[in-house]
C-alpha cells in the first residue's frame, strides 16, 4: 500500500487490500470553548467562596441554593465546554469513530457497512445545528459540531445524517468512499 499525507490527517491514497488499523486520522478543535470553560471555573469558584463566606444574613436556604446553583452550574459548563474543546475522527476499514474532549467522550463509532454515502462538506457552521456541541435535530440526525468549517457528513442507512467539523475532511471522504466501495463488492 503507498500513503500519503493531508493537512492534518493520514490517508491511503492507494490501497490494495483491508490492513487493521487507522486508514486515517484527523483533528479539530476550539479555542473559543476554553472561554467558556473558564466561565464554567468562575462559577464553580463564586459557589465556593458563598459556601465559605460566613457573612450570609439571607438564612441557609437561599445560601443552599446559591451555594448549590452555581457549583452544578459551574460543573456543567466546564465539563460540557472541555468535551468539545476538540474533536478526534480515526477511519479504518471497518468504522468511523469520533472522540470528543481530553477524556474521549461522547465517543460515537460508526460501522461503514451502515453508511450508503460520505459527502465533504466544505462549511459547517454551528448554526446549521443548533450550537456546538454532541446536536440532534430530529429530522436530520445528529453531529458533533467544535467549530466552523469544513467537516464529513455521513448518510447512514437509516437515512439519517453523521457529521463532524474535522481538518482535513476532504481526504477522509475520499477514504471512507474507497472502503465503501470495497464493502460492495
Amino acid at each position: 500500500m503507498s500513503g500519503g499525507k493531508g493537512a492534518g490527517g493520514e490517508y491511503a491514497a492507494h490501497m490494495t487490500g483491508h490492513p487493521p488499523g487507522p486508514l486515517w486520522t484527523g483533528r479539530a478543535s476550539n479555542r473559543v470553548q476554553w472561554l467558556l470553560a473558564a466561565a464554567g471555573a468562575a462559577c464553580l469558584a463564586l459557589g465556593v467562596e458563598l459556601a465559605v463566606d460566613a457573612s450570609w444574613t439571607s438564612g441557609t436556604v437561599p445560601l443552599l441554593m446559591s451555594v448549590i446553583g452555581c457549583l452544578a452550574a459551574g460543573l456543567l459548563i466546564l465539563f460540557g465546554t472541555l468535551a468539545f474543546v476538540h474533536v478526534a475522527v480515526t477511519v479504518d476499514s471497518q468504522a468511523m469513530e469520533v472522540r470528543c474532549g481530553h477524556m474521549g467522550l461522547p465517543r460515537r463509532t460508526i460501522r461503514l457497512a451502515e453508511v450508503t454515502s460520505a459527502e465533504f462538506v466544505p462549511r459547517i457552521t454551528p448554526q446549521h445545528w443548533g450550537g456546538w456541541g454532541y446536536r440532534w435535530r430530529p429530522e436530520r440526525g445528529t453531529a458533533v459540531i467544535v467549530r466552523r468549517g469544513e467537516g464529513v457528513e455521513l448518510r447512514l442507512d437509516d437515512g439519517k445524517l453523521f457529521t463532524v467539523t474535522v481538518d482535513d475532511a476532504e481526504n477522509a471522504v475520499r477514504v471512507i468512499r474507497t472502503h465503501l466501495r470495497a464493502l460492495a463488492h
